[in-house]
């Protein structure tokens, strides 16, 4: 009796503390106040447990970083172990021994022609490096009319993270346009997003004529255009926005035709999201700069890298004096215990045969998510490999979203954990994203409670 009051006293202090001190990420701490704070205790496999022993599936892998599910031995014991030896020293002139292994895996297994890699602490970080990378290679050519190549071009509903060079390419109002005065200005090419086409035709049949946007803005503009970031195939923060097959493909031929460089924003889709272990092999696509996070350590620790072609390379190579270097670096780049820890991910893909494994689980999900669409309320469902979204409406037939001020999504969420399972919604996009080890009867219950949850809230 006298523990379980001890316990109950605990509880209520780390929910009070959680209130008066902590200032959440992408969330409303006026609406957060209000709800009884979960507080995870600990994890195992696809289940996390808060501080009063409840289970909970992690139906988003706990912000789609989770790859093995919690708690997986390798990873745990590569982290210890290299504790063991060194914990940090800095990559600034010198080097250590998971860093330089890590970056030889990850030149092995990414697309080809990427050979460097610059390594960062989270994805918006290795995106800001690709953009001052691209930027700075152009500056560095012999040729005067290169070094006019000063601005990048985006895609409409981009996300590249919260950083203000990331920001600035990014294409989301809600996250973005407050801090517009602090951004430098791109190009914003249209974004396939067939279920609301800004071009207003319908897929297949209308030729990827979202495509023409950035055309017409290369052709027109290429000149000044050092770069075209994207996330290929899926726009996650969007709303699991599913690019139709072709367009990255043609993205990246136009980039070659108008000599601007692509780069890949896979911090999102890498490490098997996507049922491939790149988005970018879906189309036998060839970045000149690529960015990984979150997946990158199956879920443990924070480490991002970017990945960079041979010739963007030698534009930084020349004397101390001709100021050619890439004066950029980060405190914990490549961090032994973070390195370590993706190498034991990448060890698990391989040994396990994760791609393989995750195939079946891919076809029932997508099977699973057919029934959705009984649903009044269900507006879209949207699938690429193991990354789903499922956007809700208030009228299907007008496609009307809800008024912001019904908290639909949130709702969700919350009748979702109340049956055992935490999910994290974009908006009114209900977004399912799992471990990729999660088992075909946990993926069941996951995707069953999440439909029971939406039918409640939606159909009251």
């Amino acid at each position: 009796m006298a523990a379980k009051k001890s316990h109950t006293k605990e509880k209520a202090l780390l929910e009070a503390l959680d209130k008066q001190h902590l200032w959440h990420p992408f969330t409303q701490m006026k609406d957060y106040v209000q709800l009884t704070p979960l507080i995870i205790e600990r994890g195992k496999g696809s289940y996390l447990y808060d501080i009063e022993g409840n289970r909970y599936l992690d139906g988003v892998s706990s912000l789609w970083v989770t790859i093995h599910g919690h708690r997986k031995k390798q990873l745990d014991t590569a982290i210890i172990q290299q504790v063991n030896k060194i914990s940090h020293s800095t990559l600034l002139g010198l080097s250590n021994v998971p860093a330089i292994r890590l970056a030889q895996k990850l030149v092995a297994i990414t697309p080809p022609g990427l050979t460097k890699v610059f390594y960062s602490d989270n994805g918006s970080t290795a995106v800001e490096v690709a953009l001052k990378i691209a930027f700075q290679f152009w500056q560095q050519q012999p040729c005067r009319a290169a070094r006019r190549k000063k601005t990048f071009v985006t895609l409409q509903n981009a996300y590249h993270g919260d950083t203000l060079g990331s920001v600035s390419v990014g294409g989301i109002d809600l996250f973005h346009r407050i801090y517009r005065p602090l951004l430098f200005k791109t190009y914003k090419a249209v974004a396939p997003y067939c279920y609301r086409c800004p071009m207003n035709v319908e897929h297949p049949s209308c030729s990827l004529a979202c495509l023409d946007s950035l055309e017409r803005i290369l052709k027109q503009h290429h000149a000044k255009i050092a770069a075209l970031i994207m996330e290929p195939m899926v726009q996650g923060a969007a709303g699991m926005i599913v690019f139709p097959r072709g367009f990255v493909k043609a993205a990246r031929e136009l980039c070659t035709r108008f000599q601007v460089l692509f780069i890949a924003d896979e911090v999102a889709v890498g490490f098997g999201r996507t049922g491939k272990m790149f988005a970018c092999e879906h189309e036998q696509v060839q970045p000149d700069l690529l960015a990984l996070a979150k997946g990158i350590t199956g879920g443990t620790l924070p480490l991002a890298a970017t990945l960079a072609t041979d010739t963007i390379y030698g534009a930084f190579l020349g004397e101390v004096e001709e100021g050619k270097t890439f004066y950029h670096g980060h405190t914990y780049t490549g961090n032994p215990i973070a390195c370590a820890a993706a190498l034991a991910n990448l060890a698990v893909f391989e040994k396990e045969r994760v791609l393989d494994a995750l195939q079946p689980k891919i076809k029932l999900l997508k099977q699973k998510l057919k029934a959705f669409y009984a649903l009044r309320h269900v507006g879209d469902v949207r699938q690429c490999g193991f990354m789903a979204g499922i956007e809700l409406v208030e009228n299907r037939n007008s496609k009307k979203p809800y008024p912001v001020q019904q908290k639909i999504g949130q709702r969700v969420i919350l009748e979702a954990r109340r049956r055992g399972v935490i999910i994290r919604p974009l908006g009114d996009v209900i977004v399912l994203m799992p471990p990729l080890a999660i088992s075909p009867p946990e993926l069941e219950t996951v995707v069953d409670v999440v439909y029971e949850s939406i039918k409640i809230i939606t159909e009251k």
